[in-house]
């Protein structure tokens, strides 16, 4: 990939109960300790003329999203790659993918 192309990256998440996998041009660290920032979502063109149902569904739910915080312990993979996918939600029953456990902080001052 050349320097003058933006990057594409695939992003696989847990989020209640589901596997997300979603597209967009930018994923970094964010400053809120423990997430990860998702911007810039990808989603197929809507001037296709056969658009896939799922991928609408995410469309409609990231209208609006300007930018992503996503718990480092959700996320399942996240990959570099040469063009989008059709973004998907799939049932997460039956994976053999489980979150890493984290513990909970305690709060110091109490006992």
């Amino acid at each position: 990939m050349s320097d003058n192309q933006t990057h594409i990256y695939k992003l696989l998440f847990h989020n209640q109960g589901h596997v997300y996998e979603v597209y967009a041009h930018n994923v970094y660290s964010s400053d809120l300790f423990g997430f990860i920032e998702v911007e810039d979502y990808i989603f197929g063109k809507k001037t296709q003329m056969v658009i896939d149902p799922g991928e609408d569904k995410l469309r409609k739910e990231f209208e609006g999203v300007q930018r992503s915080f996503i718990p480092m312990h959700a996320v399942i993979r996240i990959d570099e790659v040469e063009k989008e996918g059709i973004a998907k939600v799939t049932d997460s029953k039956g994976e053999n993918i489980t979150p890493f456990p984290v513990p909970i902080p305690r709060d110091k001052g109490k006992s």
